[in-house]
């Protein structure tokens, strides 16, 4: 008898150490659940069982299972007042005294129970047992045994009891465990969230700091298209008035000229369509006082106006061959209509000169402001990129910086050509800043280990060492309040490196460059 006693417990002991080991190699929480509700059917010999949890100042049904199966039937924590599966008065009576609840011969002590559920379903055995954690419970376990009386012996309630303590810690970690999970998976979500949202801050200050650039460039680019619109209007009303005083006096004065006169006046107008070289004011005065004392030598009639139309066509060298003409009777109504057409050729070279320049300003502008939408590599020129921004800047370029460009023959790369654009504007406008508007602005591109290679240099006073290293944080600056957000640089660098690129800068007195590298290989 003792040693069949003995071996029971040793059974018993072992039951419980694979039952605990069981228990614990579970961190899911589902997982923990479903081993501890079948170890607990299969160890108390239950056909049965069901597992309530305590969640938040309530009972809910968390778990059924039965001993014909070995899955675990998850419930989305039922709540326990709605439940028709668990003897509801049972359970509740378990969770407000913490006692263990056993009745072993349900159909004799069926009076005694007031369960709905117990009086409708009739199994023959019924166990309530608590599970606490640090004196407090955290969930009951419930089970039955349909077929036999006396199901849940001494025994069983023991190794139950024993089990309950590792269920308890098992539970109440498996719980910690699946509230880490969730606030990961939530922490994670905000953390998505706010990457997202810093990506469409970043996105709207480029467009922002873009704008507030075009913004200081406005009165500049208005000068720059009202130039050539005013040259154009000029030149239009000079080209019209000339035009038709010209086509009423044309025949007549060829008719007047012999062959070889008009010979004389075409080359005359010709020498006049070729001449580019401007002259200062005070060259030309000099011109004009030299041609003056020729043509009086001549015995030219009125030497100050013939000497005056000439230099204005550009024809004050090696007259000779115009002399005859000069000295013609007519020589005033010659030498005016030779001047009023060159002056018609010269002004269509100079709306077409203008159209193209207030052409080039506009597409300039409309490049800048446009705004690349689809998220998308293109294949874009950085030369062409820089000089949409020089020719934007051109009106604070022409006041006093000489432009030197050394360009490099660099095939198209894939990039964010708009981003790109912002960054060459920042740079360019900084490098004028630091000049004041006054010295020399390189612009560098070449090749350099498989990447493209842009160096802005300016010839300004330099950037102090101590303040070298803050030059990329955000929202630094040395620019007096309203002329700088402190966020052009910051800017600059996020897009580069979004091109998996990288910016450094050197600067000594009188030098600042800034070195942009960007790859050429499509990345």
């Amino acid at each position: 008898m003792t040693s069949s006693l003995e071996s029971s417990r040793f059974l018993d002991l072992a039951t419980v150490i694979k039952a605990s080991q069981a228990l614990s190699g579970e961190i899911q929480f589902e997982k923990r659940l479903s081993t501890l509700m079948q170890t607990a059917i299969e160890n108390a010999g239950a056909s049965k069982g069901a597992l309530i949890l305590h969640k938040g100042g309530n009972l809910v049904v968390e778990a059924l299972g039965t001993s014909d199966s070995s899955e675990t039937i998850f419930l989305q924590s039922i709540a326990l007042e709605t439940s028709v599966r668990v003897p509801i008065n049972l359970i509740n009576y378990v969770a407000r005294t913490q006692e263990v609840l056993l009745y072993n011969n349900v159909p004799k002590e069926s009076q005694n129970i007031h369960d709905p559920y117990i009086i409708e379903r009739q199994p023959k055995s019924v166990l309530c047992l608590p599970i606490q954690h640090q004196g407090k419970i955290i969930a009951i376990l419930y089970l039955e045994n349909n077929l036999t009386t006396n199901a849940f012996t001494p025994d069983r309630l023991a190794v139950l009891q024993i089990l309950s303590s590792q269920a308890a810690i098992s539970i109440e970690n498996a719980q910690l465990y699946a509230n880490l999970e969730a606030k990961i998976e939530e922490r994670t979500q905000e953390l998505s969230q706010a990457l997202s949202y810093l990506e469409a801050t970043q996105a709207e200050l480029i467009q922002s700091e873009k704008m507030a650039a075009l913004g200081q460039l406005v009165a500049g680019v208005a000068h720059e298209v009202n130039t050539p619109l005013g040259a154009i209007r000029s030149s239009a009303g000079n080209v019209s008035k000339f035009l038709n005083q010209t086509l009423e006096q044309l025949p007549t004065l060829f008719q007047s000229l012999s062959t070889e006169e008009a010979d004389n006046f075409l080359n005359l107008l010709q020498r006049s369509l070729q001449q580019e070289t401007s002259l200062s004011t005070k060259e030309e005065r000099k011109v004009k006082r030299a041609l003056r004392s020729q043509l009086q030598e001549l015995g030219i009639a009125d030497p100050d106006t013939a000497a005056d139309r000439l230099v204005m066509m550009g024809v004050y060298q090696e007259i000779d061959s115009f002399v005859p003409l000069l000295q013609k009777p007519d020589s005033w109504q010659v030498l005016e209509m030779a001047y009023k057409l060159s002056e018609i050729k010269r002004g269509l070279a100079t709306i077409d000169t203008a159209t193209d320049r207030a052409s080039k300003v506009v597409f300039a502008l409309k490049t800048y402001a446009r705004y690349e939408q689809s998220g998308e590599k293109t294949t874009a020129s950085i030369t062409e990129g820089i000089e949409t921004i020089l020719t934007l800047y051109q009106n604070q370029l022409k006041q006093g910086v000489q432009v030197v460009r050394n360009y490099a023959e660099i095939p198209p790369i894939m990039c964010y050509p708009d981003e790109l654009n912002q960054v060459w504007t920042n740079l360019v406008h900084n490098a004028l800043q630091a000049m004041d508007y006054r010295g020399t602005l390189t612009i560098d591109l070449a090749e350099q280990d498989g990447q493209a290679k842009i160096s802005v240099t300016d010839s300004g006073k330099g950037i102090p060492e101590e303040i070298k290293g803050k030059i990329f944080e955000p929202f630094f600056t040395t620019k007096p309040a309203g002329e700088g957000s402190g966020l052009g640089l910051d800017i600059v660098k996020k897009i580069v490196q979004k091109h998996q690129g990288k910016i450094a800068v050197e600067s000594m007195p009188g030098q600042t460059t800034f070195h942009v590298f960007l790859p050429m290989s499509g990345v």
